[in-house]
């Protein structure tokens, strides 16, 4: 009977402890609005996304204007100097959508400034948080300025694994050793 009563409450000593992980919670938006550094990268990426732009939006105006103009001397040109003028009007566009592109687009210009700017601030934001979480033996560390992400989590609490070994499925590589693709 001492060994039933000795085991059972080992048992629940054991389940107490594994449902005991510890959890926390960050807001990375108050974090960062507190970072000198990230002011003065969002001002620069900001004063940089103003002047691009303006660019285009000059560019934009230079092309009306020659529209304009093609409309007020249609009538006068003869179809070669209109094709010429269309084929004008439309290059400069194409080359100002390619601009904007280039400035603006997923792998543009202002997302590389904000990669070189932003990263490195947001990769010692992770790294503090990383620090707090193995010191104080947090299991998992929620960002409360989003929808649901999670900043930090203890490899030894990841159940990837053995859910698709419960699936029928063999585990395969770690999540974390996968590589990512790199920007060029």
């Amino acid at each position: 009977m001492k060994k039933i009563f000795i085991l059972a409450a080992f048992v629940v000593v054991s389940a107490t402890a594994a449902m005991a992980q510890k959890f926390a919670y960050v807001d990375t938006e108050y974090i960062l609005a507190n970072i000198p550094e990230y002011k003065q990268a969002q001002a620069e990426l900001d004063k940089t996304s103003v002047n691009w732009q303006k660019e285009i939006e000059t560019k934009y105006t230079e092309i009306d204007k020659l529209y304009k103009a093609y409309q007020a001397e249609q009538i006068l040109l003869t179809e070669d100097m209109k094709k010429k003028r269309e084929a004008e009007i439309v290059g400069k566009e194409k080359e100002v959508k390619d601009l904007q592109k280039q400035h603006f687009g997923v792998d543009g210009d202002l997302f590389k400034k904000r990669q070189e700017l932003v990263k490195p601030i947001q990769d010692k934001v992770y790294n503090a948080v990383k620090e707090i979480a193995e010191k104080q033996t947090y299991a998992v560390i929620f960002d409360k300025s989003s929808d649901l992400t999670m900043l930090f989590t203890n490899p030894k609490y990841d159940k990837s694994d053995d859910v698709l070994e419960a699936m029928g499925y063999k585990p395969g590589t770690k999540k974390d050793d996968v590589k990512k693709p790199t920007n060029k």
